[in-house]
């Protein structure tokens, strides 16, 4: 197959072309039944593994959780009205998987205390009704304030008073409603929690899991995000394949995703370090999957654990005992009756009802995270062992390898195999009968065009973002895998990280963005329209940053601009210092893109260096549809290690 160009493929499209038809007769009888199930996705589609993502809580480190290489800390909480703020493992810890809590030391001069906290990259507040908690440790007598608030301008937009139940020797909760009164113009806004310092009898508190959710889609306590789930919903997925292939299998033999840590009330959830470089808090477990699927009306493929971690080291056989065991008890807790052992527990925690569930996977790619060694013991051991004992305990369900036919492997029966596929539109397109002649089950667990056409074998430098042709390659492959339906369980799709790469209109903005990272927002006067615009301070060079669009000015017009640093750690911007303005612009059609075919880049960048005038006003002007970024200390940004596109 030649390689296709977008250019050519637009001249096909333009110039028709005469052709022999193409004569199709679809008999009405003879076909093979399916199994029902067509499309679904992977967790690990949805924001990595929850936290910040699928997963509707706002409030990010809300148990200061220590997992396998990320220690407690104070990660996005902050001190108000001069408290103290430090990490505490007490004598009495709120439970055996919460140990470390927050302790704050009130300032007896101050008026309210507290803290506040960032959530994931802001909080959006609206007008609608968050529900909340937090327990306390120590005597109080008082309110306690919980409130959202901006973080640019420090306007509140609502707030709740919370009568104190807190004494000194045990942990009590406090759960609240707060609905604001306004919207907020943005989500650079923060939760905070204050209380009066007189009525702290021991001159400090101590708080731990401090929670606050939006509305949640279908008013699941402890759910999902409204949007993010509808869009899922809109997608009509019947497969739902958790919990991900790479938490499944952790980065260490100690660090898996454990089942049994998932599920029951939140303080006894401890949380683990999950493999994006972030902690997990296990706020979004078992149950809630659960949950979710049967809310959206799918069918699960639950994956368990095999004894093999993404460092390659293996679970050797006379010890996996345990982790088969295990297991079995999550089958059961999924679909056993409410008098067995783990039913008991599920329907103790809501769930009278079992589950459905007819699939069952063991491991994720053991062919790849543990070598030639991983994939020999799981051929070898591992699978068969697995296999062997859900068979017994659950004949109905529909145990899956997690590797396939294609990965030369001789599946035995009656076990499924799982293929994943990360190619060009081409090697898809030539997919389109690889399951024609082949017996034995599948399902399609990752599928996705990545790699432009001509790119040959797998080079891990994927496209930057999803385009037609790779998407037009995915669907050819898609018709062959529903043509063979009988032997197809199901198709889960898995997109490529845009953020991974740098080709596109849209990543020349955000490595704009990200090259200045604002650690700290600042107050600004407002005057949008149509310059839009935030200001900030970076804590890695103590530099600020001003990032600016204009969007539909007046006939097309440049708009001048004047800035000026009036204050900050870092003292006012005098006459005469300099600063590094970068500037963005586009083709004179705003419909241009970035042809992933060509590599032509219609995006232009200007940099230049502006020097402060009097009274250290920084004056420039900018064109329509550009975007700015003005820095007062981009030397020291690279400097100190900070690489351009990171």
């Amino acid at each position: 197959m030649v390689p296709f160009t977008l250019g050519l493929l637009a001249g096909l499209l333009a110039l028709p072309l005469p052709a022999a038809a193409v004569e199709i007769t679809v008999s009405t009888t003879g076909g093979n039944k399916t199994n029902g199930h067509q499309y679904g996705f992977l967790h690990e589609d949805i924001n990595n593994s929850g936290d910040g993502g699928l997963y509707a809580e706002l409030i990010r480190n809300r148990a200061f959780q220590s997992s396998e290489g990320f220690p407690s800390n104070l990660s996005a909480w902050h001190a108000l009205g001069g408290a103290g703020l430090s990490l505490q493992n007490l004598s009495i810890p709120l439970s055996d998987a919460l140990k470390t809590s927050l302790r704050v030391a009130t300032n007896a001069s101050a008026g309210r205390v507290g803290f506040y906290n960032d959530g994931y990259w802001g909080m959006d507040v609206k007008v609608q009704k968050y529900t909340g908690s937090f327990w306390v440790k120590g005597a109080y007598e008082g309110e306690f304030i919980a409130s959202l608030q901006s973080d640019l301008t420090n306007e509140t937009f609502g707030s709740v008073e919370i009568k104190s139940s807190s004494v000194a020797d045990q942990w009590t909760e406090h759960e609240f409603e707060l609905t604001p009164e306004k919207n907020a113009p943005n989500s650079n806004n923060t939760f905070a929690i204050t209380f009066d310092p007189a009525g702290a009898a021991d001159g400090s508190l101590d708080f731990n899991l401090i929670s606050l959710f939006p509305p949640t889609y279908k008013g699941r306590k402890n759910g999902m995000r409204i949007d993010i789930a509808e869009t899922l919903e809109q997608l009509h997925p019947t497969l739902f394949r958790i919990p991900g292939g790479n938490m499944l299998e952790g980065l260490t033999l100690t660090s898996w995703w454990d089942w049994k840590n998932s599920i029951g009330p939140l303080k006894d959830r401890p949380g683990f370090s999950g493999v994006w470089a972030y902690p997990q808090t296990n706020g979004l477990g078992l149950l809630e999957y659960l949950q979710f699927a049967e809310d959206i009306g799918m069918e699960l493929i639950v994956g368990v654990y095999s004894g093999m971690a993404l460092n390659g080291d293996l679970v050797a056989e006379d010890a996996l005992q345990p982790f088969i065991d295990d297991a079995l008890d999550e089958i059961e807790f999924i679909r056993g009756p409410a008098d067995s052992k783990w039913g008991a527990v599920r329907a103790e925690l809501g769930h009278p009802e079992p589950f459905e569930l007819n699939y069952v996977e063991v491991g994720n790619e053991d062919w790849l995270g543990g070598g030639d060694e991983g994939w020999s013991t799981y051929k070898e051991y591992r699978f068969p062992m697995f296999l062997k004992a859900i068979n017994e305990a659950y004949p109905g369900i529909q145990v899956i390898s997690s590797g396939s036919y294609y990965d030369g492997y001789d599946i035995p029966e009656p076990a499924a195999g799982d293929f994943h596929l990360y190619s060009t539109p081409d090697d898809l397109v030539s997919q389109f009968n690889k399951f024609d002649n082949i017996t034995t089950p599948h399902v399609i667990g990752e599928m996705a065009a990545v790699l432009p056409n001509g790119d040959g074998e797998w080079t891990g430098v994927m496209m930057p973002f999803p385009w037609w042709g790779g998407a037009v390659g995915e669907a050819v492959s898609l018709l062959g895998y529903e043509r063979n339906h009988d032997r197809i369980i199901g198709a889960a799709y898995f997109s490529a990280d845009p953020a991974q790469t740098t080709k596109s209109t849209s990543w020349y903005v955000w490595e704009l963005f990200a090259a200045h990272i604002l650690t700290e927002t600042l107050p600004a006067t407002s005057d949008f329209d149509p310059l839009y615009y935030v200001a900030g301070r970076s804590d890695a060079t103590n530099g600020y940053i001003f990032k600016a669009v204009v969007y539909n000015s007046t006939e097309g017009a440049s708009v001048p601009v004047k800035v000026t640093f009036e204050g900050g750690d870092g003292g006012v911007v005098e006459a005469g210092a300099t600063a590094e303005l970068t500037v963005l612009t586009g083709p004179e059609d705003p419909y241009g893109i970035n042809d992933p075919a060509t590599g032509v880049n219609v995006v232009q960048t200007a940099t230049t260096t502006v020097t402060a005038g009097s009274g250290g006003t920084f004056e420039f002007d900018l064109p329509n549809l550009s975007v700015a970024v003005l820095d007062t200390s981009p030397k020291t940004r690279w400097n100190r290690g900070m690489r351009r596109g990171s």
